[in-house]
């Protein structure tokens, strides 16, 4: 199989690269616009990286779309503060960027396996969100946090009238609070420049207090990567058709805790496990801070978000198997070393 990852270097993309080459012989054509997350997918023989900008490079993306099997458009703006701070880039690169790429998939009759994203059922009101029942639900236009979760959903929609009109075939994932190694740069000291685990831990390495937003008591569903690319594999295989022009949503619905929890649980019982950082965690206080003092006047949230899972355990035979304890240690450990 020949897999054309445009994004591989990002967090998803290393650690599906990484497998792939792994346990795998998948030929892999990859393009982004770094290689630092790459490690030694770059000397491997059936990895075939690109420098470059996958706007800027269509002649290139459409060569290998062409020959390639399956597609991973993964290029996304996908840190809360940048949805407030710079709505049009999400909007250009979330769906316009990928839009041309998806339309080349169904041109070229090509396979493409899509992240979407647990935020596209925004506020729905259901206690378990369902790929097929659950109302997607965001917020007024001057909220622009979510043109993210709209870019996203518009994508999903064009995807599933492509696959029903024009005979594309697709696979979408909606990943649900994913961490791990390689999440973001922890040392990146911006509020909100970085997601809120590798936040959390940024603010402990350089001895800063936690900014909870509304006191933390949003909750997520946290899903360690390995898991996360357990699934995605099953998809991209596709074995018995199984994965065929459906929605996943891939997360761990037993590990719902809230931001604060999190926070808590690295600071009191994850970090004592590390002598030399143990102190510092320890002098670290927890600040609740308003959402608009923190992201802006174009933020909302969501209180919960917890993943109905059946998609993946009926048809891809897939089970979460780390829980958040184990799952925090192997993302400290690749931090702290």
């Amino acid at each position: 199989m020949n897999v054309l990852i445009l994004g591989a270097n990002g967090f998803i993309g290393s650690h599906l690269s990484e497998t792939i080459l792994a346990t795998t012989d998948w030929q892999i054509y990859a393009m982004d616009l770094a290689e630092d997350k790459l490690g030694a997918c770059l000397d491997h023989s059936r990895f075939h990286f690109v420098s470059g900008d996958m706007t800027r490079q269509k002649e290139w993306i459409k060569e290998h779309v062409r020959k390639s099997d399956v597609v991973l458009p993964l290029v996304a703006v996908a840190t809360p503060a940048l949805y407030v701070q710079d709505p049009l880039r999400v909007f250009e690169l979330d769906f316009e960027a990928n839009l041309e790429v998806v339309r080349l998939c169904a041109e070229y009759k090509k396979r493409v396996v899509f992240p979407s994203t647990s935020e596209v059922y925004g506020m729905c009101p259901d206690a378990e969100f369902d790929e097929e029942k659950s109302c997607l639900v965001t917020g007024p236009i001057s909220k622009e946090r979510w043109i993210y979760s709209t870019s996203k959903q518009l994508m999903d929609r064009v995807i599933y009238a492509m696959g029903k009109h024009k005979d594309l075939s697709y696979s979408l994932f909606r990943p649900f609070n994913w961490y791990g190694p390689r999440l973001d740069n922890v040392f990146n000291p911006k509020p909100g420049g970085s997601r809120v685990l590798t936040q959390f831990i940024g603010n402990i390495l350089r001895g800063e207090n936690i900014n909870l937003v509304d006191g933390g008591k949003q909750q997520r569903c946290f899903t360690y990567i390995d898991d996360g690319v357990s699934a995605l594999m099953r998809i991209i295989e596709n074995k018995d058709n199984a994965a065929h022009n459906k929605i996943f949503n891939v997360g761990n619905p037993d590990e719902n805790i809230s931001i604060r929890q999190l926070a808590e649980t690295l600071i009191h019982s994850i970090m004592t496990n590390y002598p030399k950082y143990a102190d510092k965690a320890k002098a670290v206080k927890l600040i609740d801070i308003d959402a608009k003092a923190y992201f802006g006047e174009g933020y909302q949230d969501v209180s919960l978000r917890v993943p109905s899972i059946r998609h993946a355990r009926e048809y891809l035979g897939w089970e979460p198997q780390v829980n958040i304890q184990a799952g925090l240690r192997k993302t400290l450990d690749f931090y702290l070393a």
